[in-house]
């Protein structure tokens, strides 16, 4: 049987070989009287029970006895039952590799492979989840990964030295978890239902619960004319309906954005890196925005941590030599290739100057004009071009490029007609056919 990678993150723990991710579960576990029920079923009624409900058991994993409900002594215990969940709903045994956050302590790892051997699975190997997600995905010299868990963020510096891929420093960042996100999302979504129709969803924890199982499908929806977001709920045979503008959406969202940033910054110093986002982190609303000024961006497949360990297995698994954590891999022919392909990141376009006004290029829409009479929406530049299409252009990050992806047909690039899917670079100029108008693509250094 092949080996099984398990990417141990709390907010989706995933259990995959070289077919793919077999299985992904949270990290919930619901003690129902000496049932203990895991992952998605858990978390779908942790507002149900939430003094039966855990979600931090990963987070603090120990041996410390807990008194609580269960039958359970420990947290140990309730990472034991997931992971033998995770086997059993795979058919996984034989050997694994965990790929375990740079959060992780030594105690915490030492617990983590034993209570692995009480299972189907026998560790053969250990590696920095951020590591095994850049040696796939990374295409510089300096990296940063950001990876969110259930409670906290945390970032992972790699260098890229003698062709090995290293960690280096790793900061924790608590209070800006997925779960930190979703109590903000609740309670603003809360206080429109009250605002707007006088109903108050966690008054009780049926539609608490209910609120909380719809907000991810409500982020995915479009949002209608107005810019907002139409959520509803159905309780006790009423439906209430409440609109969630996107502005405020993300604005509610701003701290923790800031937050993260901030220690972003503070890893980078005074040297560039490439940011590694994990995709959970990446489709939180407005990170984009929030995250444009960082030159090289890029978002990591969802099977990265899967690839990067399989891909650098006999690095990992050291046979008789026993298991060790490793932080320092061997970077692979397609990563030097990477390397020595990139392009001149002196000539990515930051900004879009028009009028002596510079506006982040960044996942940028050119409208003809304001829509629905509202104004400048936010990641969008209204030029008051009557006659043209209402959406003239989008500009989108992609990597370390900046990409033309929508065009119409009047669109000019350097006076020629503009063509999709083009990487654009500083010095650039945008313009429209019989108008006079124009816009030039620039570089602002120390952003």
């Amino acid at each position: 049987m092949s080996t099984r990678v398990i990417e141990l993150n709390d907010s989706a723990i995933k259990l995959g070989d070289e077919s793919g991710v077999l299985i992904s579960s949270p990290g919930f576990a619901l003690a129902d009287d000496k049932i203990i029920h895991l992952g998605e079923e858990a978390e779908r009624q942790a507002r149900l029970k939430p003094t039966s409900s855990f979600n931090k058991y990963w987070h603090e994993l120990s041996l410390e006895p807990y008194s609580g409900a269960g039958s359970f002594r420990h947290y140990a215990d309730i990472a034991h039952a997931q992971l033998m969940h995770l086997a059993e709903h795979s058919g996984s045994e034989g050997e694994v590799i965990f790929a375990v956050p740079g959060s992780f302590s030594q105690q915490q790892l030492a617990i983590l492979l034993g209570i692995a051997q009480q299972t189907p699975l026998r560790p053969v190997g250990v590696v920095d989840s951020a590591l095994a997600a850049a040696i796939v995905s990374a295409s510089a010299e300096r990296i940063i990964y950001v990876d969110m868990q259930l409670h906290q963020v945390v970032l992972t510096r790699l260098l890229l030295r003698d062709e090995q891929l290293e960690s280096e420093e790793v900061i924790q960042i608590p209070g800006v978890g997925s779960q930190n996100f979703m109590d903000l999302l609740m309670q603003l979504s809360t206080d429109l239902f009250i605002q707007q129709c006088r109903f108050n969803p966690q008054h009780n924890a049926e539609s608490e619960q209910q609120l909380y199982n719809a907000l991810p499908a409500w982020l995915r929806q479009e949002e209608n004319e107005q810019g907002s977001l139409v959520v509803e709920l159905n309780s006790g045979g009423n439906v209430h309906t409440a609109k969630l503008p996107r502005e405020e959406l993300v604005t509610s969202l701003a701290g923790h954005y800031r937050k993260i940033d901030q220690q972003i910054q503070a890893l980078l110093g005074d040297h560039g890196a490439q940011l590694l986002l994990n995709p959970n982190m990446a489709a939180l609303p407005g990170l984009n925005r929030a995250f444009n000024h960082h030159a090289d961006l890029v978002v990591v497949d969802d099977q990265a941590v899967l690839q990067g360990s399989l891909r650098s297995k006999q690095h990992i698994a050291l046979g008789d030599a026993g298991i060790r954590r490793i932080k320092r891999l061997p970077v692979h022919d397609e990563l030097k290739l990477k390397l020595d392909s990139q392009p001149d990141k002196a000539q990515l376009p930051t900004h879009v100057l028009l009028d002596n006004q510079a506006w982040a290029a960044a996942d940028l829409t050119l409208l003809s004009s304001a829509r629905s009479g509202n104004g400048q929406a936010a990641g969008s530049l209204a030029l008051n071009l009557p006659g043209l299409p209402e959406v003239l252009a989008r500009l989108e990050r992609r990597g370390s490029a900046l990409v033309l992806t929508e065009a119409c047909k009047q669109l000019r690039l350097n006076a020629a007609p503009a063509e999709t899917q083009v990487s654009l670079k500083a010095g650039d100029t945008l313009s429209f056919e019989g108008q006079s108008l124009s816009l030039n693509l620039i570089r602002v250094h120390n952003v």
